[in-house]
């Protein structure tokens, strides 16, 4: 069985866009393979948080990762920092990484570029996102287009580690989702939808009510031609609300094109709106559930546990072929 690792920052309310793109796939991949799901809170603090709102939005993402089918018993549901191994392991391929390789991250030249303060770790994080994935022997990492990169950097690291010190990590393989890894933006379809979007028009949120979604969708960037076809380079928001609808409903692209075809735009996105609805409603109402209950706090101790258990391993593999600490006789 292979074993799979994700995670996810508690920035902000998940999307549609990370529930089709990533959360819908892990309930499938679960079922025959070893899954950790992590919220990664260290990540999170590579740029400013409030304090209270950041516990918020821990428990929040993961009260949405069982809400939307993640099975505790079936996989591992845990806190970042609650697994010490991580920043431990994370220091450790930080000292194996080279700034200039570091400097040619994408996202450090966009989130880093015309500041003049730019916290260190906007840097150093993605030895911390390798350590995460590394210390569970994970074979596949389902990530974005977007996450590639520090995919391909992690692989780099865990290779040369292994060169150097000890052949001890498993190279993980990228995987990206063909269909749905890159649900658009509302408003701007040729960018991805984001929860970091300062326009809320710009994306549903898992949280979002039955209200809002249809005022959004409605609302949603399109054409004047009003023909549902899809085509990406010439029609990108069409093209995107058909992605959603076919992953939200299980009907394949072309017969929702067929089925609009004499129809425009008004029915389509009234049809996209309560395909969108009918998928968050009953996440959202388990989500309220585990909120409401120690349920949640039951999970992720449980989760903790058996992370930590599997990571600490891990570790003192690491350190044995770096030669820290002590050799006891």
């Amino acid at each position: 069985m292979k074993t799979i690792f994700s995670g996810i920052q508690p920035s902000g309310v998940l999307t549609l866009g990370n529930y089709l793109g990533a959360m819908k796939n892990f309930v499938e991949v679960q079922e025959d393979h070893e899954c950790y799901f992590c919220v990664v809170d260290q990540h999170a603090i590579t740029v400013p948080q409030d304090r209270l709102e950041l516990r918020k939005n821990i428990k929040s993402l993961a009260a949405l990762y069982v809400a939307s089918g993640i099975d505790p018993k079936k996989s591992t549901i845990f806190i970042q920092s609650e697994v010490p191994a991580h920043a431990q392991l994370g220091w450790m391929m930080q000292c194996v990484s080279y700034i200039g390789e570091l400097e040619r991250m994408t996202q450090f030249k966009d989130k880093s570029d015309g500041k003049e303060a730019v916290s260190s770790a906007l840097l150093t994080y993605p030895p911390l996102m390798a350590a995460d994935i590394l210390l569970y022997k994970t074979d596949i990492v389902p990530v974005g287009e977007d996450q590639k990169q520090h995919l391909e950097l992690t692989r780099n690291l865990a290779e040369r580690f292994n060169k150097k010190y000890n052949d001890i990590f498993t190279i993980p393989e990228v995987k990206i989702a063909k269909v749905g890894a890159r649900i658009m933006s509302l408003t701007e379809p040729t960018k991805k939808m984001s929860k970091s979007n300062p326009n809320p028009k710009s994306y549903v949120s898992m949280l979002d009510d039955e209200k809002q979604i249809i005022k959004k969708i409605k609302s949603a960037v399109t054409d004047s031609d009003n023909k549902v076809t899809f085509d990406i380079e010439n029609k990108p928001g069409v093209s995107n609300l058909l992605t959603i609808y076919s992953l939200c409903s299980g009907t394949s692209i072309p017969d929702l094109e067929e089925r609009y075809k004499d129809s425009g735009y008004g029915p389509f996105k009234a049809d996209v709106a309560d395909a969108v609805v009918q998928t968050l409603k009953p996440i959202q109402e388990r989500y309220d559930q585990l909120l409401e209950s120690g349920e949640l706090d039951d999970i992720l101790d449980e989760g903790a546990e058996k992370a930590n258990a599997t990571s600490f391993k891990m570790l003192k593999k690491a350190e044995k072929a770096m030669g820290l600490g002590r050799k006891r006789n």
